[in-house]
């Protein structure tokens, strides 16, 4: 069966964007973006929630992506992507499809098709709703050595304990360091 993984970079103070969505803190170096390459072949459908979505689609099909980043540029715009919106009615990055209802019956029939992995990109509201219908199998949570002191917490919304279990980590040499959990069962 097929996983649903959530990759999120995060603050060391647990925001995943500054107080007006601001993600310019990102440590992003050459060590990442072979990361990134790697999660992209580990997987086979990009999942994510309408803010995300925008912000991918208004810059991974132009020619500055193409330029400054060709492999992930290439990935992205190839990979299909599924995008969960109850407000946008329609979707134009090539490959996507959007779902407006329904979402833990989309992503249970995914998980049961052959083929690799799902993940979800950012979109912390959607990793919300994923949590709260036991749909996600492996958190990958990249901590950025940076304080911002306000932002949006990660995982606002959750009022539940959720208990963890450390797969793994890895640093890198920026000074982020990568956490991988499962749900502890």
């Amino acid at each position: 069966m097929r996983k649903v993984i959530l990759y999120m970079m995060v603050t060391l103070d647990g925001f995943f964007e500054g107080p007006n969505g601001e993600i310019d803190w990102h440590n992003v170096d050459q060590e990442f973006n072979e990361l990134a390459i790697e999660q992209l072949d580990s997987v086979d459908i990009l999942l994510f929630g309408r803010k995300t979505y925008e912000l991918m689609a208004s810059y991974w099909p132009t020619p500055a992506a193409a330029t400054d980043d060709p492999i992930v540029a290439d990935k992205m715009n190839r990979l299909p992507k599924i995008v969960f919106s109850k407000t946008l009615s329609s979707v134009e990055w090539q490959n996507t499809r959007l779902v407006k209802e329904n979402v833990a019956e989309e992503v249970a029939k995914l998980k049961q098709q052959p083929g690799k992995d799902l993940i979800i990109f950012g979109s912390s509201d959607l990793a919300v709703t994923f949590i709260r219908h036991g749909l996600l199998d492996e958190y990958r949570i990249m901590v950025n050595p940076v304080i911002l002191g306000d932002g949006k917490s990660l995982f606002q919304g959750i009022d539940a304990k959720l208990n963890l279990k450390l797969l793994k980590t890895r640093t890198f040499r920026s000074g982020n360091v990568l956490l991988y959990y499962q749900p502890a069962s």
